[in-house]
């Protein structure tokens, strides 16, 4: 079983302030940690101690001129693989990428950089964030740090396993159909999905550009907020992210939710749903109900084709964007008699089984004579089901349903049954085709143990409000329901 994570970003702000310990000198304690639990867990990917020490040196050298901190200041965070970061390795999990090094940092990344925070690494992750359970690496799976026979959840999985073993103090994952959240769940911490356009993209290599969004992973909400204040905001480099006003979540999270109307979807608590985890979620909203919340019974009718939606939609913009990788710009090149000869044995060799399916059916679904049928069909439902979460807001603050239908499953237990697999992101990717924030909070434990995630749901760019619920809820001792 994992310990919970020890270090706190207010904690390490306070340690590093009062000189009971120096950047450089936590950052080494972390590595120790890293060299001891990662040959099992496999959380992280590359590690990055060159930079990582030089942010921490200048850490030191601001407390030791009497500076004040930015907020982040010496705290160990981890970014997953698929986000770009410059001169470290970023792989994307994947073959293709395999020696492939950035010439440029992120927006997020660049924004991190300036509060503080020291990198310690990229995160394994299912290849180029495409799966539900992390067993789609090229380098192997990461195991769940409660039981290691278990999955991490995916696509953030690495990120997931790296905070919940006390590996990181925080990190960067990306949620394009529940890659944080789901994580989150399996893993035992919180895992926050902000509004699409929310945080920039600007460095995020894409899977599905429309669903894509960057998030953070922490030990608390708490710690999860004070990440997202750092990258929330507009970016001119990002055609999608929005120019909409950053409030100050510190403040946000400390109102008082008495009052507040949350909504309970019958839609997410029906067949396929664990009779643990569900009574679980059930304790944790009668427990918001206790802290002066009101329950609002509420019916989201297009539910059942949100699977359906997101996996045409997301596998047709994954068809797009991996058609750059073709062995002429940059990663893996296998050499062939013809140029046709190159690119197929080079997408052969660079993609796995998961990434070559997604392409297919994607490029199935946007070719002639399928594309009215999958693709424009799969849009108006889209709309139908982002028009199901706009009346849910006109009557209630917050939409509380289960993260996931399970608790973490074995290795393997899926990877037969893609159907199945796909059924884990079930509760997951309704909120993500509405481009609404989300989080996912830990809500007690099975019997046997495992961790189990609660997913609250806000408005467009209402994260204060999901993580003002998450806050309220982890305080009152949720996370030991």
């Amino acid at each position: 079983m994992s310990a919970a994570p020890t270090w706190t970003i207010s904690g390490v702000r306070a340690a590093i302030q009062a000189r009971k310990i120096s950047a450089r000198e936590l950052a080494g304690e972390f590595y120790a940690r890293i060299e001891r639990r990662n040959p099992e867990l496999n959380a992280y990917l590359t590690l990055s101690p060159e930079r990582a020490f030089a942010q921490a040196d200048r850490v030191d050298a601001a407390i030791a001129r009497g500076d004040d901190l930015p907020p982040l200041a010496g705290v160990p965070i981890a970014i997953k693989d698929v986000i770009s970061t410059q001169g470290i390795r970023t792989t994307c999990a994947s073959k293709i990428l395999e020696t492939y090094v950035p010439p440029y940092d992120a927006t997020a990344v660049e924004r991190l950089e300036r509060a503080g925070a020291v990198f310690l690494g990229k995160t394994n992750c299912d290849e180029f964030a495409m799966g539900g359970s992390n067993e789609n690496s090229a380098y192997g799976p990461v195991r769940n740090p409660h039981d290691p026979g278990r999955v991490p959840g995916g696509s953030s999985g690495g990120s997931a396993a790296a905070v919940a073993a006390g590996l990181a103090v925080a990190a960067l994952g990306t949620d394009t159909g529940g890659s944080i959240r789901q994580p989150g769940s399996f893993c035992g911490i919180p895992g926050l999905m902000p509004t699409y356009g929310r945080v920039s993209r600007y460095g995020l290599i894409a899977f599905a550009s429309s669903l894509d969004k960057i998030g953070p992973l922490a030990g608390s909400v708490a710690d999860a907020t004070a990440v997202l204040a750092v990258i929330a905001g507009h970016d001119e480099n990002d055609s999608t992210s929005a120019p909409v006003p950053v409030p100050s979540y510190a403040a946000e999270i400390e109102k008082p939710v008495e009052g507040l109307r949350i909504g309970v979807p019958e839609d997410y608590f029906g067949a396929g749903l664990d009779p643990e985890v569900k009574q679980k979620v059930l304790s944790g909203i009668a427990l918001l109900e206790r802290l002066g919340c009101r329950r609002v019974p509420l019916r989201m009718p297009h539910t059942d084709y949100a699977i359906a939606t997101y996996y045409i939609l997301a596998t047709a913009e994954a068809s797009s964007n991996l058609a750059r990788y073709d062995g002429v710009r940059y990663g893996l090149r296998v050499p062939g008699a013809t140029l046709t000869e190159m690119y197929r044995q080079t997408r052969e060799r660079g993609f796995g089984p998961e990434v070559k399916c997604r392409i297919m059916l994607g490029t199935y679904a946007l070719s002639a004579g399928y594309y009215d049928a999958y693709y424009l069909r799969a849009q108006s439902v889209r709309t139908l089901i982002a028009r199901d979460f706009a009346d849910a807001f006109q009557k209630v603050d917050a939409i509380i349903t289960p993260t996931a239908p399970t608790a973490a499953f074995r290795l393997g237990e899926k990877t037969s049954d893609p159907l199945q697999m796909y059924l884990a992101d079930i509760y997951t990717v309704t909120g993500s085709l509405a481009g609404v924030p989300g989080i996912s909070v830990p809500c007690g434990k099975t019997e046997t143990g495992l961790p189990v995630g609660m997913q609250i749901f806000g408005s467009h760019f209402n994260e204060g409000c999901v993580l003002q619920i998450a806050h309220a809820f982890e305080q009152a001792g949720g996370s030991s329901i």
